[in-house]
């Protein structure tokens, strides 16, 4: 498997039990198959040797560019920010569900909340902030208006925005 970012070929590394695609002496990007990038989301997770992947400094990248999916070649990567905060923008392929972090966003993500709790918290907290009046009106017993704001939210919010405690 090649690197979205830089062409290189990515090299397998592992941390805590898991195997993660990484872009070694390339870009440093990283690859995470579906379900696995939130088993290193947090600080108090062993991601190990995913923190220090050694990049080439001669290998440049262009951060806007959009990127295929390293597992579904054919596949243009959806781009968006990992949390609601928008601090850190990942590539999410919108057929595997894997996920490509470039250099340094692991760290960036690990940094933003401690817990998964705490990021629940944060995302409810933003959930209210921006749709408070329409909560409102679906407590006020509107059902037809809710379930027209539950579909747009599943068509545009990526899955680890909002969980089902939101």
């Amino acid at each position: 498997m090649d690197c979205p970012r830089c062409a290189n070929a990515l090299s397998q590394v592992t941390a805590n039990g898991v195997i993660v695609d990484a872009c070694h002496l390339g870009c440093g990007g990283l690859w995470f198959e579906q379900g696995e990038l939130k088993r290193f989301d947090e600080a108090i997770e062993d991601a190990g040797a995913l923190l220090a992947v050694e990049t080439d400094p001669n290998t440049t990248i262009d951060l806007d560019e959009r990127v295929t999916c390293p597992s579904c070649p054919d596949q243009v990567m959806m781009r968006h920010f990992f949390t609601t905060n928008h601090e850190v923008e990942v590539d999410e392929c919108p057929s595997c569900a894997g996920f490509w972090l470039d250099a340094g966003e692991l760290a960036r993500i690990r940094a933003l909340f401690e817990s998964e709790d705490e990021s629940n918290l944060a995302a409810r907290e933003a959930f209210r902030n921006e749709f408070g009046a329409q909560l409102n009106e679906i407590a006020d017993g509107n059902n037809d208006r809710a379930e027209r704001i539950a579909s747009l939210f599943r068509f545009i919010c990526p899955s680890n925005y909002f969980n089902k405690a939101a």
